[in-house]
């Protein structure tokens, strides 16, 4: 109990931090002290589901995996519970997801946030291909292979995937 407390502590911290740079700190360097000026209520909506996507993957990263989002602190478990049943990816998603609802709130960012979210989602692509896959494929092997077969890198499945009691 004592290491999931911690770990939640953990992710707690570094999770504000990295998504802090994509919603707070870029917009701000793209658009100046206007950024975030005039906002338009109905992108709050798409906001609001964006954060909770995050929200749920960092709980689990952190309770079930004992670890954060940070490639330094990685999830010691393989994490397949949660929206991880869906989806492989769901992290990066969420993401996505928040700074498009961002770009819909704030029009002095719509098109700089637009394109900072296709630029994410090329950086997250090839890490995940060149970093996070040959990792999580050498740490947890069959298991990882198992998961990959049933779970697809970035398109939901329409059902969840429950994997056999040795995953969970």
């Amino acid at each position: 109990m004592t290491r999931r407390i911690f770990a939640v502590f953990r992710a707690a911290i570094i999770a504000p931090l990295f998504l802090s740079i994509w919603t707070w700190f870029l917009p701000r360097w793209f658009a100046g002290e206007r950024a975030f000026e005039n906002p338009r209520p109905a992108g709050w909506i798409v906001v609001v589901v964006g954060a909770a996507i995050l929200i749920a993957c960092v709980w689990e990263f952190a309770w079930r995996g004992l670890g954060t989002p940070a490639p330094f602190d990685p999830p010691r478990e393989l994490v397949v519970t949660g929206l991880y049943r869906y989806v492989r990816n769901p992290m990066y998603v969420g993401l996505v997801v928040t700074v498009v609802g961002e770009a819909i709130v704030f029009p002095n960012l719509t098109r700089a946030l637009l394109i900072e979210a296709a630029a994410f989602w090329v950086i997250a692509s090839l890490f995940v291909m060149t970093f996070e896959e040959p990792v999580l494929k050498s740490t947890f092997a069959g298991a990882y292979d198992e998961y990959r077969k049933r779970v697809r890198r970035w398109i939901p499945r329409v059902r969840p995937w429950y994997p056999p009691p040795h995953l969970e």
